[in-house]
């Protein structure tokens, strides 16, 4: 009981630290202060304190859409493992479950935008479909295989690799690490596919989904930003602890890992640019090409070859 309240406190408080980590990691590369690795929380406060402002043109739509987004992402969240290495709530479909759940977040996210008439918002929500489309696929490909191999159909087959693949546990792990940190990056709306300080309407693409949110509803919607990218790096985190230390080792490894993936993406903001949007398919295809390599693993380990 204590452990699933553990985790639920990371889950609703991590993300603004891990936050805040990408932001100090950038200013370090950026030969800058910069600001308190508490400052994304800072921001939550301040705006949720804001009164929001809401178009004519809008229906009950954009009303309701930060509310269900946030509760979408929290509830997703209840079947991924987190520092106790085990789900809150661990039911077979967990994987369904979780990214369909995702699924009707990322569905109101693009209707709302739609819902605003502003072409330039229908414009992001057009790409974000569109590199949805992609990222899923192979998300179901790399998880799906890895249940095959385990036998097990939770998360917790990300835990057994090891045990399960032999020689190629390494490579499948590294592999699928690789296909869901480029998850992380497009779901998290991170360099190179998309850039969360831009300001140029025309190479946005979630930022844009959002110009017409504000105050609390804006507040919600990064909150939620944020629980996603600390779900994912979950699934990392979990395929790469080992599943034999006591809960207080395990939960500093997991924030470890955490904090180790922070830093990557704030590296990897410093130390190139957004590709451009005609390449950003391109880069998106790479985990599906990842995704098969991990397919063609495990039906080696499973069948010979």
């Amino acid at each position: 009981m204590i452990m699933k309240l553990i985790n639920l406190i990371i889950l609703l408080f991590v993300p603004f630290l891990m936050m805040g980590l990408i932001k100090k990691t950038k200013s370090f590369w950026g030969g800058r202060k910069g600001p308190s690795i508490m400052q994304p929380w800072f921001d939550f406060v301040r705006l949720m304190k804001k009164d929001f402002v809401i178009s004519n043109t809008t229906s009950a739509v954009f009303k309701i859409t930060p509310v269900i987004t946030f509760a979408s992402v929290i509830f997703a969240g209840l079947f991924v493992p987190l520092a106790s290495g085990s789900a809150i709530v661990n039911i077979p479909v967990g994987l369904i479950v979780f990214a369909y759940i995702l699924g009707l977040g990322k569905f109101f996210a693009l209707i709302s935008a739609m819902d605003t008439g502003s072409s330039f918002e229908g414009m992001g929500a057009s790409r974000e479909a569109c590199f949805t489309s992609i990222v899923e696929p192979a998300f179901f490909m790399v998880i799906g295989s890895i249940m095959a191999l385990t036998g097990n159909c939770t998360f917790d087959s990300l835990g057994k690799i090891l045990s399960s693949a032999g020689t190629y546990g390494i490579l499948i792990i590294v592999f699928t690490a690789l296909v869901l940190f480029i998850m992380l990056l497009t779901e998290g709306s991170r360099v190179p596919v998309d850039d969360p300080a831009t300001h140029l309407e025309l190479t946005m693409i979630h930022e844009v989904m959002i110009l017409d949110n504000s105050g609390s509803d804006l507040a919600l919607l990064t909150w939620a930003n944020g629980i996603k990218m600390l779900l994912i790096s979950s699934l990392i985190a979990y395929m790469v602890i080992p599943s034999n230390v006591s809960d207080f080792v395990g939960v500093l490894l997991y924030l470890g890992v955490i904090a180790l993936l922070s830093v990557i993406i704030g590296t990897v903001e410093s130390s190139m640019a957004r590709i451009r949007m005609s390449h950003v398919f391109e880069f998106v295809f790479i985990m599906s090409s990842l995704a098969l390599v991990v397919l063609s693993l495990v039906m080696a380990r499973m069948f010979g070859g």
